[in-house]
């Protein structure tokens, strides 16, 4: 009985550790962690405090789904390296985790951005905004490209940065600037998707940060055209050139059945034609997709 005095019962045990007795139970059942001591007469099982830290590891290695038959194994065969290495794995399972979990954030809060946009927007309103830098992955758009092939090659570029399904980036078409001054609205020849998380490799395109010109249309080729012209009065008037690509993104593509109701978005970086930098007006949008 002194020795028993020195234990704690089976509730005793699982209440300090904030879990079911039956769960110690099945652990005995199973041969994963038994008793330090189980009554003759009774059978009652009787914890040591010295089991705690054994009995957390378990617990640990449970909330990391580790299956029971491997942490079966490796409380056979512990060891500092065999544990080291175990974590590690798990370690690193966790990072990548997380890192999805940002990405998802943001991707939703890019969604929630597009949506207050749609409903506070003025389709004839123009605005100059400050946005910052983003790397994006491109795909070529060619007049000869089939739509089929354009699939397999987001889809690939998709795989190759590990995103589990499209929606987790924003993507969307360029045209570059010199199209537009030719009057050639029409001719875009990439579509762009902007990976949510910090990547570094060779290939990306970088969007840079700096003042743009935003502007918004309903979808089709006449209204594409009649926007982008009030986009070049716009910047002529006051001095703008503009430079690099225009990026086009469908803000309420979540919300819509018919492609005829989309309303694109385009942003274009813009710049004094004699080189001073752009006066921003009181009414400036900071923009952080």
């Amino acid at each position: 009985m002194e020795k028993k005095s020195k234990l704690l019962t089976i509730g005793q045990f699982a209440s300090l550790h904030g879990i079911n007795k039956k769960t110690l139970m099945w652990y005995d059942e199973i041969g994963l962690f038994t008793p330090a001591f189980i009554h003759p007469q009774n059978g009652y099982r009787y914890y040591s405090y010295y089991q705690s830290s054994i009995l957390e590891t378990i617990l640990l290695l449970r909330e990391l789904d580790v299956p029971i038959d491997e942490i079966q194994a490796f409380m056979k065969n512990r060891s500092a390296a065999g544990m080291e290495q175990l974590l590690r794995e798990k370690i690193g399972e966790l990072d990548r985790e997380m890192a999805h979990l940002k990405a998802v954030r943001k991707t939703l809060a890019y969604h929630q951005q597009n949506m207050q946009t749609l409903l506070n927007m003025d389709l004839s309103e123009i605005r100059i905004i400050e946005k910052k830098e983003r790397s994006l992955v491109t795909v070529d758009l060619r007049p000869d490209t089939s739509f089929d092939k354009l699939v397999e090659r987001i889809t690939d570029e998709t795989k190759k940065y590990q995103l589990r399904r499209l929606h987790d980036a924003s993507y969307g078409t360029m045209i570059a600037a010199e199209s537009l001054y030719r009057g050639d609205f029409t001719n875009y020849t990439k579509m762009f998707i902007e990976i949510p998380f910090p990547i570094k490799k060779s290939g990306l395109h970088i969007q840079p940060a700096g003042t743009y010109v935003r502007a918004f249309y309903r979808e089709s080729e006449e209204n594409a055209l009649l926007c982008y012209q009030k986009v070049l009065d716009y910047a002529a008037k006051r001095g703008l050139t503009l430079s690099g690509f225009s990026y086009e993104i469908i803000i309420n593509e979540n919300v819509i059945d018919r492609m005829e109701d989309a309303l694109v978005q385009m942003e274009i970086p813009v710049k004094k034609i004699n080189g001073i930098s752009v006066p921003l007006p009181g009414g400036l949008e900071t923009s952080t997709p």
